[in-house]
């Protein structure tokens, strides 16, 4: 995948660990962390907060180097360094720390979401590399120190490409992701926008690193990676996060499975449609179902409180199909049992595919 998105939703599960399990199946729940802590994952903007392999760090200096998108934090930087610079004395000389350390000695109250001066300084900092974060087991907060004792010297010492050649290999890796995908998701795995790449897609297809396709139904051109093969079969199950690269583009989503999907998290709850946390369901080649899952972990119980089937489907062998990930998913989590509520019209047949 090359990124795993951040979210900090935990109604299932920290929204970053599902799409491991959606690839691995039950896994040990450290994984994520153990890597960061190893030096081999750091965390960065790239699709918005995302753990990105070490390895790739040299392809975001430019933007650690370009001015950063909120204007809160252009104004403090422009307005007060010396301030921006206390703050990261303050981590040389103290950290790993939170925000809320910072605060209580060198903050001062601000009016942007809550964030004091200091939340703003560390984020500005982080957003030029010259400051790191992991986040906390316990609260899920990011701790903050300085990139020298976060990453590796071997890799800050690499040298950094020019930001045409950098963005180019960003666009690569995300076709490798993809196999086929627009300019527009090309462009939008890494968040890095159609104008600035526009020109560097002929480049990539005069070298031989992208191959330019059609594809039927699409009204745009498509790009291949040249090592992407065509499957005979997929074999895939899957419950897929809504931070999921194979569903976050929702236009491409709809494009390549006839599914409509959006996230209902931020709907007032007479309006949602489909329920609160809900995750696609993925069989084979197709999306079939979605349903709405809850971790009650006070009862020890996986909670569907609804499951919708698609248009067309054999309900009988989509639900057998899913109540064996849900079983999977509840005993990953240290769930005992997965509870059906009743809601949409697949959840007849799951709750039988559940029964003893």
């Amino acid at each position: 995948m090359g990124l795993i998105q951040i979210d900090s939703v935990n109604v299932l599960v920290r929204s970053q660990e599902l799409p491991l399990f959606a690839r691995l199946g039950p896994h040990p729940r450290s994984l994520i962390d153990d890597a960061s802590a190893a030096g081999e994952l750091f965390e960065y903007w790239v699709h918005e907060a995302s753990h990105v392999p070490t390895d790739h760090h040299h392809l975001f200096r430019w933007r650690m180097r370009s001015p950063h998108r909120w204007g809160a934090f252009r104004k403090l930087i422009a307005e007060r360094p010396e301030f921006v610079e206390q703050v990261y004395d303050y981590v040389a000389d103290n950290g790993p720390m939170v925000a809320g350390e910072l605060k209580q000695r060198v903050g001062k109250k601000g009016t942007w979401w809550d964030y004091d001066d200091g939340k703003i300084a560390l984020e500005a900092l982080f957003h030029e590399g010259r400051i790191g974060a992991r986040r906390r087991r316990r609260d899920f907060g990011r701790l903050y120190d300085i990139a020298e004792r976060m990453i590796s010297a071997e890799i800050l010492d690499r040298p950094t490409p020019p930001e045409h050649e950098a963005r180019k290999q960003l666009l690569v890796m995300a076709a490798k992701h993809h196999g086929v995908a627009t300019l527009t998701e090309l462009a939008d795995y890494h968040r890095q926008g159609n104008p600035p790449v526009r020109p560097l897609i002929p480049e990539l297809v005069e070298e031989g690193r992208l191959v330019e396709v059609d594809v039927e139904g699409w009204s745009k051109p498509a790009y291949l990676h040249p090592a992407a093969g065509t499957p005979r079969r997929i074999s895939a199950r899957a419950l897929l996060s809504p931070f999921d690269p194979v569903v976050w583009n929702r236009d491409r989503t709809e494009r390549m499975f006839g599914f409509r999907y959006r996230i209902e998290i931020y709907v007032p709850k007479p309006k949602r449609q489909y329920g609160y946390y809900v995750l696609p369901f993925l069989l084979g080649d197709e999306i079939v179902a979605r349903v709405d899952l809850k971790a009650d972990r006070p009862n020890c119980t996986l909670l569907v409180q609804s499951a919708w089937g698609e248009p067309g489907i054999t309900q009988g062998q989509v639900a057998q199909a899913l109540a064996s990930e849900l079983t999977l998913m509840a005993g990953w989590l240290g769930l005992e049992r997965v509870h059906v509520m009743g809601a949409g019209d697949l959840s007849p047949a799951l709750g039988g595919a559940l029964s003893p």
